[in-house]
């Protein structure tokens, strides 16, 4: 049950916010490390990160030193004008295998959204005005602009939008003869998820994206690679592509970036960031210094302390644990699968029954695909934070099989 002061909390808002999103009935307030508090003081280990965000945890004290000083000094100027953070962090992600060139925006969709743009310009500027159509994969999840939504290729996210833009293809992931089929000569680029987060936690093969590569190159496509969930650390490498040895054109980044502070990038090679000139795109907010500082000071972090490699070897110590529950569970876990601390457990049932005993019990995760009981924890979590979350999920697991 909700106590008296979550219950006000959640009330006020639902009497306010519209009506998009089904919350959980939980109201946080306060968080430290891996750790977070509601309204009336229950205690959580969050093991979903703000879905991906908070890699470094809550409050930690680089970011929160870095948003501090930033706001004391310098909140927001446009791109009218440059700032030391704004630089700092596009070199950071240069050097650090980020390509050639850096956007700066304000989240995910607004990166899928700038490379989309890319894509298109950068084809008609090599004067082939008719290239311009987007390949995406089945299972796939881009983002909730229009662009974006029709990137996405399922009915149920862009029912009601209609008319959707046109020029977007799709293939069926995994399938390498079907994205040959859907990539032609007017293809402007191929975008792909490394690993699919939204659909299942479903990593894509290495000789699948090795063949998006290939027929990218044989059409003149650009290959974007989508690591807004998977990138910055999260599968054990600090970008995505650098786990599977493909190196895209153009790659789009948000979430774990700014360590809880949004903010997106666009990351291309020299070659395809030829595609924009003044004028082309903008962001009013995109690079702002306080979110700029916010990156860098995670960033920064991430590097020192060498987190994405941190994040591989908790992440094969949770899988570890999920495929033993997986072995005591047989008839109701189907499948275990991620890489880093982006891992997926899928259930022959419907996990809202798991999750809503999860939150029960202390343990944020959520449910994505239906089935998929998802763990995106920040990459500072222990050993005994992992035991703990899978003590839970056991529990969760127990009560879900004898009510079925």
């Amino acid at each position: 049950m909700n106590g008296t002061q979550s219950a006000a909390l959640m009330a006020r808002a639902d009497a306010y916010l519209m009506n998009t999103y089904g919350r959980y009935p939980i109201a946080l307030v306060r968080g430290e490390g891996v750790r977070c508090w509601d309204a009336d003081g229950k205690e959580y280990l969050d093991f979903l990160g703000g879905i991906a965000v908070n890699v470094l945890g809550h409050a930690h004290p680089a970011v929160v030193a870095a948003i501090t000083a930033q706001a004391s000094a310098l909140i927001h100027c446009s791109n009218l004008y440059y700032s030391a953070p704004m630089a700092e962090l596009a070199e950071l992600l240069t050097h650090n295998g980020g390509l050639d060139r850096v956007f700066l925006c304000n989240s995910g969709a607004e990166a899928n959204e700038g490379a989309i743009k890319l894509a298109r310009k950068y084809q008609w500027r090599r004067g082939f005005t008719a290239k311009n159509r987007i390949v995406s994969l089945t299972h796939s999840f881009h983002g909730r602009t229009l662009a974006t939504v029709t990137a996405t290729a399922k009915p149920a996210i862009q029912e009601g939008f209609g008319p959707l833009p046109e020029g977007f293809d799709y293939a069926e992931a995994g399938d390498v003869a079907a994205l040959k089929a859907a990539v032609t000569d007017r293809t402007a680029a191929v975008i792909v998820e490394p690993v699919q987060g939204e659909g299942g936690v479903m990593p894509l093969s290495r000789e699948f994206l090795q063949a998006a590569r290939a027929v990218c190159d044989e059409h003149g496509a650009l290959l974007i690679f989508d690591e807004i969930q998977c990138g910055m650390g999260r599968v054990g490498s600090l970008f995505a592509y650098q786990a599977f040895g493909v190196r895209p054109d153009v790659i789009t980044l948000a979430k774990g970036l700014g360590g809880g502070v949004p903010i997106g990038a666009v990351c291309a090679t020299a070659e395809a960031a030829s595609g924009f000139a003044p004028g082309d795109h903008g962001s009013t907010f995109g690079g702002n210094p306080l979110a700029c500082a916010a990156a860098v000071a995670t960033l920064r972090t991430m590097l020192a302390e060498d987190l994405p490699a941190r994040a591989r070897a908790m992440g094969e110590y949770l899988l570890a644990g999920l495929r033993r529950l997986q072995a005591k569970y047989p008839g109701l876990v189907k499948a275990v699968r991620g890489m880093g601390l982006m891992l997926g457990m899928e259930l022959a049932q419907p996990a809202a029954p798991v999750l809503a005993k999860c939150h029960e019990l202390g343990l944020l995760v959520n449910v994505t695909a239906g089935t998929v009981v998802r763990l995106l924890p920040p990459y500072i979590i222990t050993e005994a934070d992992a035991d703990r979350a899978l003590e839970i999920l056991d529990q969760a697991l127990a009560a879900a099989g004898a009510a079925a």
